[in-house]
C-alpha cells in the first residue's frame, strides 16, 4: 500500500494541525471582531477543551502511545468541536459547563435566555443575520417569527 497507506496512517498529523489549530485560530479572530458574544463562547470553550485534551495527553502519554486509535479519536472529537454544523464546543458549554459556572445573568448578554438558546442552536454563520434582525426590530418581532415558524411546522 506504500504511499496511500502512509497517508492514511498519518492522517491525523496531516489534517490535525489545520483542524485543531489553524481553523480555530482563524475563527477565534473572526469572533473577536464580531459584535456577538455567542461565537466568543464557542471558541473560548473550544480552546478550554483543547487545552484540557493537551494536558491529558501530556500527563498520560506513556499509556496513550500504546493505544493506536487515540490520535484518530482526538481528531474526530476535535472535528465535532470545531465544525460549524455541530458547534460541539458550544454544546458542551451549554449542557455541561454552564450550570457549574453561571452566576446570575451575564452582564454582556443582550438577549433573553430563551432567545440566547435559540441562537445557540444556529450555526455561527446564520446567527449574525438573526442578531441583526433582533437588533433592528426588537426581541418581540423575533418571538413572532419563531411562533409563526412553529405554527407552520405544526400544519405540515
Amino acid at each position: 500500500m506504500g504511499l496511500l497507506g502512509t497517508i492514511i496512517w498519518h492522517l491525523d498529523t496531516l489534517i490535525g494541525a489545520g483542524v485543531m489549530l489553524l481553523y480555530p485560530l482563524y475563527a477565534s479572530m473572526r469572533a473577536i471582531e464580531s459584535p456577538s458574544s455567542l461565537d466568543d463562547q464557542q471558541w473560548l470553550t473550544y480552546w478550554m477543551l483543547y487545552s484540557l485534551i493537551t494536558l491529558f495527553e501530556l500527563t498520560c502519554w506513556n499509556v496513550l502511545q500504546w493505544f493506536p486509535l487515540w490520535p484518530y479519536m482526538k481528531l474526530v472529537f476535535c472535528l465535532w468541536l470545531v465544525l460549524p454544523i455541530f458547534n460541539g464546543a458550544a454544546y458542551i458549554y451549554e449542557n455541561f459547563v454552564r450550570s457549574y459556572v453561571k452566576i446570575g445573568n451575564y452582564a454582556g448578554s443582550r438577549y433573553p435566555e430563551d432567545q440566547r438558546r435559540m441562537l445557540q442552536m444556529l450555526s455561527l454563520d446564520s446567527r449574525k443575520p438573526v442578531e441583526r434582525y433582533i437588533d433592528k426590530y426588537g426581541p418581540e418581532a423575533f418571538q413572532r417569527v419563531v411562533k409563526a415558524a412553529e405554527n407552520e411546522a405544526k400544519k405540515r
